[in-house]
Formats: structure tokens, C-alpha cells, sequence
């Protein structure tokens, strides 16, 4: 997987997400470990990897 694969990948589960009601980020548990290990390794941990992906917004720096 590419790093455009892994932002699509977190994109796409959070649009699916939003579409059944469901008010909540992308969480570990929703993907499969390779996916999981593929985001990770493309986008750092899963909060950056969340910021990475316009899905939540950057932590603010003081």
C-alpha cells in the first residue's frame, strides 16, 4: 500500500462510517492488522495518521 492508499483507506471507512450514523473517528479495530501496520508505517501513529487523512484536526501546538 501506498501512502495515498493508507489516507483513501482512512477516508473512505470514515465516509462509510458517517453514512450509518456513527459519530466517531476511524478506530485500529476497524481495519485488518495489515492495514493497520500499512498506515501506520506510511503516517505515524493513528492520531497523526487521522490528521494526516483531514479526518481530525491537528493537535494544537503550544
Amino acid at each position: 500500500m501506498t501512502k495515498e492508499d493508507c489516507i483513501a483507506l482512512l477516508q473512505e471507512k470514515y465516509a462509510l462510517l458517517r453514512a450509518q450514523g456513527c459519530e466517531r473517528y476511524p478506530q485500529r479495530s476497524d481495519f485488518t492488522n495489515e492495514e493497520v501496520v500499512a498506515v501506520k508505517a506510511h503516517l505515524g501513529p493513528w492520531p497523526r495518521a487521522l490528521e494526516a487523512a483531514e479526518i481530525k484536526p491537528p493537535k494544537e501546538k503550544h
